[in-house]
């Protein structure tokens, strides 16, 4: 694996697109992130390894998270949406609110990123 932030975001993306209706395929990851499938591929079989993707089965080729990986991928795109919103409401642009929210999201650990949170009001984030 190359890195926490690669992995994080692998996990954000499969997160991301199990939002949406139908099953999480690797072209699906490769679309989202921008990336090879091969990249895709070979980073997918790290995080199998790594007990955070299940592999896929025989019978489908859709990508289910594990419950750490779940764990992980929730975590990420938590931190995202609160430093999105905190940017829109800041009035920053939304391209540039989206792209720094990323940034910002691997950038903190859990524990800061809680105090930060209650510090500024959970409820505020969601309201904006």
């Amino acid at each position: 694996m190359t890195g926490e932030k690669r992995r994080e975001d692998f996990l954000e993306a499969i997160f991301v697109l199990k939002l949406r209706p139908g099953c999480v395929r690797s072209v699906d990851v490769a679309r989202q992130l921008g990336i090879a499938k091969s990249s895709v591929s070979r980073t997918l079989k790290a995080l199998v390894q790594e007990g955070y993707v299940e592999a896929p089965t025989s019978d489908s080729s859709a990508l289910s998270l594990t419950n750490a990986g779940m764990q992980l991928a929730r975590q990420t795109y938590e931190r995202h949406c609160f430093f999105r919103d905190w940017l829109l409401w800041a009035g920053v642009d939304p391209e540039t609110a989206e792209a720094e929210a990323c940034l910002l999201e691997h950038a903190i650990s859990q524990k800061s990123f809680g105090l930060i949170r209650s510090a500024l009001g959970e409820g505020k984030a969601t309201a904006i």
